[in-house]
């Protein structure tokens, strides 16, 4: 990803948490230690990530947590069992990003490293179904595209097709 789209993608991440939840909240960020999660630190938020074990494996790290809020940014599509995870998270308000599915690219795949891959790439409406299945309620979403800056069709494509979706979302009563 470059440069530019990156810091965009942070830009309206950043925005939509804020518009959610205020520092000095407690967040709960699903993933290991990021860029992003210590742009939050530096807002002011209190960021507690996962340690990077395999979370098909064990939602033990997410459940013994404790926060205002859980974040999940581009973190669903690397898990076998996503249901899982979302039934594991101990907070009532989630703020959750995927990639969406383009229909002129297939799934990222790393073949070099098995956790830097996609095993899912939503379609707005598939994750909202498996928000609702893992007993949330979305609140409000968003959709946006990740232009990036070369020649071709597929970066035309890109300035026309939303790639991320982002959604708050609260347990369900």
């Amino acid at each position: 990803m470059s440069h530019f789209a990156q810091a965009r993608r942070y830009r309206k991440t950043l925005a939509f948490v804020k518009a959610t939840i205020a520092p000095p909240a407690r967040i709960i960020d699903i993933g290991t230690p990021n860029a992003f999660s210590e742009i939050l630190s530096q807002e002011g938020y209190h960021v507690t990530n996962t340690s990077g074990e395999d979370l098909d494996e064990s939602t033990a790290s997410i459940s013994q947590c404790s926060g205002n809020c859980t974040t999940a940014f581009e973190i669903f599509e690397h898990l076998l069992n996503p249901l899982g995870v979302l039934r594991a998270i101990p907070t009532d308000r989630l703020i959750a990003s995927v990639p969406l599915s383009l229909w002129f690219a297939k799934a990222y795949r790393n073949r070099k490293d098995q956790w830097d891959q996609h095993y899912h790439e939503f379609e707005a409406w598939q994750f909202d179904w498996l928000l609702e299945k893992g007993g949330w309620e979305i609140v409000r979403s968003e959709k946006w595209i990740s232009p990036v800056l070369v020649p071709g069709i597929r970066p035309l494509l890109r300035l026309l097709t939303p790639r991320y979706y982002i959604v708050e979302a609260c347990r369900k009563k």
